[in-house]
């Protein structure tokens, strides 16, 4: 039994997570070491005697609330912010003035920008652009007037932090691109096991089925075409590969998550219409079959989804016609043009073809197929149908959608 792997987790900004976590316990030391080192300076030492106790607990407690993006809540950075601004504006009261006036550090120093850094990891450039704003008011407020070293000192975090921001948001993208191509190199590999055992045992049976049905008459001719016209519509199923899952990519703890979910087989309403393209080939495909032979580019044929299914919908009306007034024994081919002004679908028969004026007639008879189930639809979402027929050399139907009917059709 091949064993899958269904979750992928994989994260770049984990370590930052980490580097953040030890930058919080090391700078609330620093901030500790310089205050003990010039207390006697400090106008009101009790005041950051206060501050730092409960700048210690918060920082040793919160260590799990800067461990990952998802404990790191809105909340726990509003509040860790606050203690930052509160330790600037309280500098004041607890440092004397001249040590102010002479550059001396902010009650919290450097701690300062962890607050900043966490919210840069978390949301981005723009939070950090955010709390840096603030950060750089309250030492604005705090030395009383702009200064050179206060100036320095804030556009040093803010850029900083912007950096670090916008390299985490681009780390975020770039995880889930992996994701998605680790996912879609599993898909193709199952694809690929699956085609070789499939090509290997089912087909090669219907082929057998199909030859010694053929050669044997009877009932077992009209087994043999049925296992005929199953082995042509497997092999485009396999040659089509599965259908692609639908893919969604969030942020945790550990990194970008991606997950198979489930995808509805019609869009939930026209909204959904409106963004969801449709692949042409795969409506298509069912319509191959022993005496109906598919050739489709190998790239997918997007089209609006009223569009495909309209148009689908013609290339099954023209595949009638042919078994109704071809015969049995008839064959025809369809053929898919992705053209860069238009999506053409041709639908060719080798039947006995249409007298000329026999669509005139039938449709002054009220019997309406092509001009309602092909034209009609064609017309609905701007497209034409043309109809080519030679008596004695088949018929030739082309369906043309144009390239803006795409639009059109998906705003309807």
């Amino acid at each position: 039994m091949v064993k899958r792997e269904r979750v992928m987790r994989m994260s770049v900004e984990q370590p930052l997570w980490r580097a953040l976590t030890a930058y919080r316990v090391l700078t609330m030391l620093y901030a500790v070491a310089l205050f003990a080192a010039a207390h006697d300076d400090f106008a009101r030492p009790w005041v950051a005697v206060g501050y730092f106790s409960v700048l210690a607990v918060w920082t040793l407690a919160t260590l799990p609330k800067v461990a990952n993006a998802a404990s790191c809540t809105k909340r726990f950075l509003a509040v860790d912010l606050a203690v930052a601004l509160a330790g600037i504006l309280l500098t004041r009261a607890a440092d004397a003035a001249e040590r102010i006036s002479d550059g001396g550090p902010t009650l919290p120093s450097i701690w300062t920008a962890g607050a900043v850094l966490a919210f840069a990891i978390k949301g981005g450039w723009r939070w950090a652009a955010f709390a840096s704003l603030l950060v750089g008011v309250a030492n604005v407020v705090q030395r009383g007037a702009f200064s050179r070293d206060t100036v320095h000192n804030v556009l040093l975090v803010c850029i900083a932090s912007v950096a670090i921001g916008y390299v985490v948001e681009v780390a975020r993208a770039s995880e889930r691109t992996l994701a998605r191509a680790l996912e879609i190199e599993a898909a193709t590999r199952e694809r690929e096991r699956l085609a070789r055992d499939i090509h290997d045992s089912v087909l090669q049976v219907l082929a057998m089925v199909q030859r010694r049905g053929t050669a044997l008459g009877g009932e077992a001719a009209e087994l043999g075409r049925l296992a005929g016209e199953q082995e042509v519509a497997l092999r485009s199923l396999v040659a089509g590969g599965l259908a692609p899952a639908s893919r969604v990519s969030e942020d945790t703890a550990q990194g970008a998550l991606v997950r198979v979910v489930d995808e509805p087989d019609e869009p939930a309403g026209l909204a959904d219409e409106a963004t969801a393209p449709r692949d042409l080939r795969a409506l298509l495909t069912p319509y191959a079959g022993a005496r109906v032979t598919l050739s489709e580019p190998g790239a997918p044929v997007p089209l609006a989804p009223r569009a495909a299914r309209e148009l689908a919908a013609a290339v099954g009306a023209a595949l009638d016609n042919v078994r109704v007034h071809a015969g049995p024994g008839a064959r025809a081919w369809i053929l898919v043009e992705d053209e860069p002004d238009a999506v053409v679908v041709t639908v060719r028969d080798d039947g006995p073809g249409i007298p000329e004026g026999r669509l005139a007639q039938a449709e002054g008879e009220g019997r309406l197929g092509v001009a309602l189930s092909i034209r009609g639809r064609l017309r609905d979402i701007g497209g034409t149908a043309e109809l080519i027929s030679v008596p004695g050399q088949g018929t030739e139907v082309e369906l043309r959608v144009p390239r803006d009917a795409r639009g059109r059709t998906a705003q309807r």
